[in-house]
């Protein structure tokens, strides 16, 4: 048997992605066009502190939205399952949340589909930024992050995700998306605690 190597949290160069903490995930709904599960805006304001965080460290932080044209031409097959319209051009509720800390001028992918990697120029800015580790924040676990991770683990980045500041459609789904991603990158699973710590390690280094 062939012994793997144990990697680091971090390995080379790290950059925060938060996927798609877009301003309706805190306007409360009876009828939500997406399921949430139970605690989702708190899992997703939770997301603030990792982005000060790597603010503060000069790790670069990548904002993720997804946005649909009006006329709905560009949702394809989105709507064929149980979720209903939603993210729509000049709607408030696409907009990057508010408790994200979001500026004008901070990297911003928009994309049409659930993974930041398709159809989008997410990858050149990868590239440009010389990233080699991606640790993912926010929603849904199930859908966009798990489809941003795998075709993240498929282009041979090292990804990890950020349980406390991440959440599904439901309890169940959002566990069983965590279990897949572990399942392709051993201690992709990462605690809110250990990543900042990972973080500042990993800037301590840069100044060393």
């Amino acid at each position: 048997m062939i012994e793997k190597e144990i990697r680091k949290l971090i390995e080379g160069k790290p950059a925060l992605i938060v996927v798609d903490i877009q301003a309706g995930a805190f306007v409360e709904k009876e009828s939500p066009s997406i399921p949430q599960m139970p605690g989702y805006a708190e899992r997703m304001a939770s997301a603030r502190v990792l982005i000060d965080e790597a603010r503060a460290l000069k790790v670069p932080v990548i904002f993720i939205q997804e946005v649909h044209r009006e006329d709905m031409v560009d949702f394809g097959r989105e709507l064929d399952g149980i979720e209903g319209i939603h993210n729509l051009e000049n709607d408030p509720e696409t907009e990057i949340a508010n408790q994200t800390g979001f500026l004008q001028g901070d990297y911003l992918i928009k994309k049409r589909r659930y993974s930041a990697f398709f159809g989008t120029d997410f990858e050149i800015l990868l590239k440009g930024l010389e990233v080699d580790t991606l640790l993912l924040c926010g929603g849904l676990t199930d859908v966009c992050v798990h489809y941003t991770f795998v075709d993240g683990h498929q282009s041979d980045y090292f990804c990890r995700v950020v349980e406390e500041c991440v959440a599904g459609s439901t309890e169940a789904a959002h566990e069983a998306a965590l279990r897949a991603m572990e399942y392709l990158q051993t201690g992709s699973r990462c605690s809110l605690e250990n990543v900042v710590n990972a973080m500042n390690i990993y800037a301590a280094t840069k100044k060393a």
